[in-house]
């Protein structure tokens, strides 16, 4: 979904963030993510702010609301005090996925938040069990048309980004294929490569790590283009054209967050993503930093959202 060129972060100048102007607010700001403590979004979050405190010289405390797909920290923000004290994660599950997914979506994501910037793109990857006799996506999608029905792919759950990869591969091969969900995605990694399910589109720092253990294979990633960490791997898109979904975060507030306080944290999240300390851990992660101005931010949220809303309805996905 329209993921900026590699290199671009490089080529942004920069003000110096000076420790003399003034904090926005004068207190700790706390950083709410709407996933819980341990997993791999908090990682880069926790990693996230704490660049920020370093770059501000004021405190970014992580405040984990998981819960319904994103949306209870999600709402937390948008219920938060319009000073700057409180700003959030606004990752697609809740800004991009949730208003088509889920009717009754306590928030509206055109009215009740401020946008800041973007933050970083993850990409998924596509891997199989070791049994599936396919070495890449053609003799993959050739093996599923020849076996309808038979071949099944895993998520941690419906109207995730790891279940909308697997149906837009669905939709843009022609595929007969099952989805099978599962409550979180330990579950799902263990009977990929047990072999009770064949394939996966899941994020990729553990794919990745599991392909490069040889306990499963891997095919390609999502992204528009390779990824900076498995170069060797390539783009769906070079099989399908078009073919593009990533999990994006970004940095929200609620609504009417002043002018001045959008201007200050849109500075210093383009700051911490030009840091090469936290470049290296993001990397290590599979994430690609992805800062954008709040406006490019509004419009691609947009984009994305009018990109998934036709594949989520395909697929017969819907949370009450």
């Amino acid at each position: 979904m329209f993921m900026p060129r590699r290199g671009l972060l490089a080529t942004i100048v920069m003000p110096a963030i000076s420790q003399a102007q003034p904090a926005v607010p004068a207190t700790p700001v706390r950083f709410i993510t709407p996933f819980a403590a341990g997993g791999g979004v908090d990682t880069l979050v926790r990693l996230l702010c704490a660049k920020l405190a370093e770059l501000s010289g004021q405190s970014f405390l992580v405040d984990n609301r998981a819960g319904s797909g994103g949306n209870i920290g999600t709402l937390a923000i948008a219920r938060a005090p319009a000073d700057g004290s409180v700003i959030g994660l606004g990752s697609v599950s809740s800004m991009a996925i949730s208003p088509t997914l889920r009717p009754d979506l306590p928030f509206d994501v055109e009215r009740d938040f401020t946008y800041i910037a973007g933050l970083w793109q993850l990409p998924n990857l596509l891997i199989v069990n070791n049994d599936v006799p396919a070495r890449s996506v053609p003799e993959l999608i050739g093996l599923i048309r020849r076996n309808p029905g038979v071949y099944t792919f895993a998520s941690p759950g419906s109207g995730t980004t790891v279940h909308l990869s697997g149906e837009m591969l669905k939709q843009m091969a022609g595929l007969d294929m099952l989805h099978v969900p599962y409550r979180g995605g330990a579950q799902a990694h263990i009977d990929l490569m047990a072999g009770r399910v064949h394939m996966m589109l899941d994020n990729i720092p553990q794919g990745l790590a599991e392909a490069r253990d040889g306990k499963v294979r891997a095919l390609a990633v999502t992204g528009r283009e390779r990824n900076p960490q498995a170069p060797e791997i390539p783009a769906m898109a070079e099989f399908l054209p078009g073919f593009e979904i990533t999990s994006w975060a970004s940095m929200i507030g609620p609504a009417g967050l002043p002018a001045p306080i959008v201007a200050r944290l849109s500075a210093l999240a383009r700051a911490a993503l030009q840091s090469p300390d936290l470049l290296e851990r993001f990397g290590e992660n599979g994430a690609l930093p992805w800062w954008t101005t709040p406006e490019a931010l509004v419009a691609f949220r947009r984009a994305s959202e009018a990109q998934l809303a036709p594949v989520i309805r395909a697929s017969g996905a819907r949370i009450e």
